[in-house]
């Protein structure tokens, strides 16, 4: 039997995987734990981060618009961060819309817990419209243009699934959240030193993958000398980065990574991970001279952004009642001066042993 003119049988496309790929259906763990949520921080900066600096500015100035803007921003903050978690999922016009009533939602939805003594009501915040908004937008984009009357059925598909989902799962999240949230801040009380070194490292590192560690923060609503810790470590990724690659990257570098991202450093760290032993250790030093020395506080997003934009010094500023003397120096030594000596010196003495060494830390600006 002659087999050499017989074609090769054809392998046939799952159906499944085709419809998700027309629907930009993508089930990857980094456009749902990476995009979506450094999309998520964007949002919490954009509402309930600058209320709280409008609020800020209110107190200070005693300026009702201010006061007025910052209720509106901080009001959004829910609907934003389904819109937001769309756009990072490519969501069509519809579905995009339909979030933001899921966001809304999700950051709403809680349950009354027994805390202590005293009933509490507990909301699941930013972590409920996270994981309601990334359901409730891959329902909406699979329903997408299905049928004739899609300008009734996306959104109503989108919105009471979101919903459906939120009353399911948000008194659980709003518990966990809060009981992250209460053991950080407790321990950090009872163990200043052992704490503040490993929130300030951990956070720090999730500042630096790409990752949001403002998003996080926010959602285990971290607060008081732990967000003085977390605050510490992502400061010391920031500016350690932006001054021991000063001689690379010149007065561009130290910009872009002390007020915007240390994040840019990640190919680097890649190929060369030692180079992220400096500001590493640095933010194991001035975590705890946060916690246990100076007493600095931080809350929330604020905590998980560092010195971009002076958010991190000036949630600070904002979360301590009293500026003293004592405290300014504070501020100063662990937000910038102590993350530049210390990564510098740590940075020099892996060089000299040949661990670092010249154009390591450059970056394509």
């Amino acid at each position: 039997m002659n087999t050499e003119n017989t074609p090769a049988p054809q392998k046939r496309e799952n159906p499944v995987r085709a419809f998700l790929q027309k629907k930009n259906v993508r089930l990857s763990p980094k456009l749902y734990f990476v995009d979506a949520m450094g999309a998520m921080a964007l949002a919490l900066f954009a509402t309930l981060l600058m209320g709280t600096i409008l609020e800020t500015l209110g107190d200070y100035t005693k300026l009702d618009a201010f006061m007025q803007i910052s209720a509106f921003a901080k009001q959004a903050t829910g609907a934003m961060l389904g819109v937001a978690v769309a756009s990072a999922l490519g969501a069509p016009p519809l579905v995009l819309c339909s979030a933001g009533v899921v966001g809304l939602a999700g950051y709403s939805l809680g349950a009354e817990f027994m805390i202590g003594s005293a009933e509490k009501m507990l909301t699941a915040g930013p972590a409920g419209a996270f994981f309601c908004a990334l359901v409730a937008v891959e329902l909406g984009k699979l329903v997408s243009k299905q049928t004739k009357i899609d300008i009734l059925v996306t959104p109503f598909v989108t919105i009471m699934s979101g919903f459906l989902l939120g009353l399911l799962i948000c008194p659980a999240v709003a518990y966990l959240m809060y009981w992250i949230g209460e053991f950080l801040n407790t321990a950090t009380v009872m163990q200043p030193i052992i704490m503040g070194i490993l929130i300030s490292v951990v956070v720090g590192i999730i500042l630096t993958l790409p990752i949001s560690s403002a998003a996080i923060c926010a959602m285990i609503g971290i607060s008081g000398i732990a967000g003085g810790a977390a605050a510490a470590g992502c400061c010391a990724q920031m500016i350690g980065f932006a001054v021991i690659s000063f001689r690379e990257n010149k007065w561009s570098g130290l910009v872009a990574q002390g007020l915007g991202t240390s994040m840019l450093q990640m190919g680097n760290i890649i190929r060369n991970p030692r180079i992220w032993i400096p500001a590493t250790l640095a933010s194991a030093i001035t975590g705890p001279i946060s916690t246990a020395v100076f007493g600095l506080e931080c809350t929330g997003v604020d905590a998980g952004m560092g010195t971009c934009g002076l958010v991190g010094p000036l949630g600070i500023i904002t979360a301590t009642q009293e500026h003293t003397l004592f405290f300014w120096i504070g501020l100063l030594l662990v937000c910038f001066v102590l993350p530049a000596l210390l990564s510098l010196l740590f940075s020099e003495i892996l060089r000299h042993i040949g661990w670092i060494h010249e154009g390591d830390m450059k970056l394509e600006l």
